[in-house]
């Protein structure tokens, strides 16, 4: 089921009297269980496409449609609402807490995406996450005794904790080797079928286009190819 679309989407930066077109018209569906990847030079526009598409930032035209809600009508408010409680965010690096343990991580997450889960299921939860992204052994391990991949796994399930149904992912692998950026990649995929939810990455690495079912490839704010 499609979850997720874009429909002619145009984002304009004005620097001074200099007016750039940075996306040009992008149309785009996401659907649930699947991985989809943009991929393309520095500067195509496509981790501008994805901060629009998750909310971090407005298009300058076009609609963004999720689950049938047209955010581009919303108020800022109830966008924020959607990224706390529906969406979930993985980085390059991933900015873990550092004074936190890494079920306090998780607990965290569910306080600021508003759950109302009791105490008991909030723990529950977080176990059940760990376990699933192999961490469970590591609950009480602080982020300065993590290696990169474990760091990595961490962020991962504090972005999926609250149960969201998009998985936004900006170079998920950029800062770890060949080995644990296709371990990650892996959990990604394997999470994306298990919860069955949506997941758009940006990455630039095509090693791990190999995990995902579908591929945009953009230029200078277009869409150049869209396929499997």
């Amino acid at each position: 089921m499609t979850i997720f679309t874009l429909d002619k989407v145009r984002k304009t930066f004005t620097n001074g009297e200099i007016e750039e077109e940075i996306l040009k018209g992008i149309n785009l569906s996401l659907k649930e269980g699947e991985v989809t990847a943009l991929v393309g030079a520095s500067g195509s526009g496509k981790s501008t496409l994805l901060t629009i598409a998750a909310g971090l930032q407005p298009a300058s035209n076009g609609q963004v449609i999720f689950d049938g809600n047209n955010m581009t009508a919303m108020s800022s408010e109830e966008v924020r609402k959607i990224r706390a409680s529906k969406f979930g965010f993985v980085f390059q690096f991933a900015h873990l807490v550092p004074f936190l343990t890494v079920e306090e991580q998780l607990m965290l997450m569910l306080d600021v995406s508003e759950s109302r889960l009791s105490k008991q299921a909030r723990k529950a939860e977080v176990n059940k996450i760990l376990l699933l992204v192999e961490m469970d052994h590591k609950k009480n391990a602080y982020p300065s005794s993590l290696s990169g991949g474990e760091k990595q796994r961490v962020a991962i399930a504090r972005a999926i904790i609250h149960e969201p149904k998009v998985l936004f992912a900006d170079e998920p692998t950029a800062s770890l080797d060949s080995k644990r950026s296709k371990d990650v990649m892996s959990l990604i995929q394997n999470i994306t079928k298990t919860l069955n939810i949506t997941t758009l990455m940006v990455t630039h690495d095509e090693e791990m286009l190999s995990y995902v079912d579908h591929v945009i490839k953009m230029s200078d704010g277009i869409v150049l190819q869209s396929g499997d």
